[in-house]
């Protein structure tokens, strides 16, 4: 791997505006295209080399051929699509503009290179390919068939890894290991914790889409009801916002804590250890420690959008918002939809929730765990491998039925400020983090 070539590589995928929208006749489908056609003049050894095919019209499916097919695959997951900028002029630097800042005579220690997607998740998706073309060069062929599936709607529906995940069914393909996008080599990730972790996620929250619907008598506005179709709507959102769901330990939190216990000294480490007694305390704790750790813990809700009236002097016959909640494993779509009626309280708020279930919890032993934590701990001896609940949402959802070892973690070192540019404005990843990812992928792949 030439590491100047290699940059080159990432930079031309994140200048390609593969934006999905919710709703997919808005897409621009000829960036998708476009990223088919520059993934081939920038990988063209794996293109000539794999077997590849679209699914659902978009999404990406690759055949590494390995040497002995009846061992089970591996399948490694990234997407092609990004959540749209918003607005551009309150970017520092152009989110599509693939822009490298840092001090270059100092190396790659400084080097930063902006823009959506360099860790949501065109990041993992170059690394992949990056790592599978040097290996390529070098003439290796895995032992086992690799699979490569990148989604085109990983951020609005997940229908095309739903449509990979089926067809791969179909053939009867069992893998050995699923590795999608999720944690990553996190430093301050839980108080106390000393050094980095490779925080791996075993399962993910489930995710839906609450719809609060308030039809109301319309009028002209000098003559107002009691409450009006907007504020009743309005406090509803209040009652919501008001009653957070109760917080608790999974399975995959305490099996967090065990492990980031032997990164942590004093008393703290004492309660990590023996969270079997200590969980009440270590749940208070997380509920606490701010936004990312309190989503540990509980199905969190936020009100995302709302719509309502049509005039400045009318009174608004309609009123709508939407709630997105993220669903603790242990949790289902029917009881947090059975909650909110009860927290709002009023037969005429209509509440409607649809999405889809919590991942099931993947075991922390076996061949494909153990396949991915020998990797991490190889690459990188210093990082502590620790698994953890996933508080967003992957396409790897929709590969639980082919095996249960579905992991979810991106190999690169990102700090907080970087993880909270995720969605947000100012998007970038560090140059060097970047290559130690592309590295863990080869020598995931050199094992396969």
């Amino acid at each position: 791997m030439t590491t100047e070539r290699a940059i080159g590589r990432l930079a031309a995928l994140i200048r390609v505006p593969t934006v999905s929208r919710a709703d997919a006749s808005e897409t621009d489908w000829s960036a998708f295209a476009r990223f088919r056609e520059v993934l081939a003049e920038q990988f063209p050894i794996v293109h000539a080399s794999l077997d590849r095919e679209l699914v659902a019209e978009h999404t990406l499916l690759y055949r590494w051929r390995g040497r002995d097919a009846s061992l089970p695959p591996l399948i490694l997951m990234a997407h092609q699509d990004v959540v749209d900028p918003g607005d551009v002029a309150s970017w520092e630097h152009d989110p599509f503009g693939a822009e490298i800042t840092g001090d270059w005579s100092a190396g790659l220690a400084t080097a930063v290179l902006h823009g959506r997607g360099t860790i949501d998740d065109k990041g993992s998706l170059a690394a992949i390919l990056e790592a599978t073309e040097t290996l390529l060069v070098a003439r290796h062929q895995p032992a086992r068939d690799v699979w490569l599936v990148f989604g085109h709607d990983e951020e609005t529906h997940g229908t095309g890894a739903r449509a990979a995940a089926a067809l791969l069914a179909s053939r009867g393909v069992a893998p050995l290991l699923v590795l999608d996008e999720g944690g990553a080599i996190v430093e301050d990730a839980l108080p106390g914790a000393q050094g980095q972790l490779g925080v791996i996620g075993i399962t993910e929250k489930g995710v839906g889409n609450v719809r609060l619907r308030v039809a109301e008598q319309g009028g002209h506005s000098s003559t107002p009801p009691a409450m009006s179709a907007i504020g009743r709507l309005a406090r509803a959102i209040a009652r919501i916002d008001a009653k957070p769901f109760p917080a608790r330990l999974t399975a995959a939190a305490r099996r967090m804590f065990a492990a980031a216990g032997r990164r942590t000294p004093g008393l703290r480490g004492f309660l990590y250890r023996n969270v079997a007694w200590t969980a009440p305390l270590l749940r208070a704790a997380l509920v606490r420690g701010g936004a990312e750790t309190a989503a540990m813990v509980r199905t969190t809700r936020v009100a995302t959008t709302i719509n309502g009236g049509h005039a400045q002097n009318a009174i608004p016959e309609r009123a709508e918002a939407t709630v997105n909640v993220r669903i603790l494993p242990g949790e289902s779509l029917e009881s947090v939809r059975a909650r909110l009626v009860s927290v709002v309280d009023d037969p005429l708020v209509t509440v409607e929730l649809d999405g889809w279930e919590p991942a099931p919890i993947s075991p922390t032993d076996g061949p494909g765990w153990e396949l991915l934590v020998s990797t991490l701990r190889d690459v990188r001896p210093d990082v502590l491998p620790v698994p953890y609940g996933q508080t967003g949402a992957t396409d790897s959802r929709s590969f639980t039925g082919l095996t249960s070892a579905v992991y979810r973690f991106a190999p690169f070192h990102l700090t907080i400020a970087e993880r909270a540019a995720l969605h947000a404005i100012g998007e970038q990843i560090r140059l060097k983090s970047w290559l130690e990812g592309v590295e863990f992928y080869a020598e995931l792949l050199r094992r396969a």
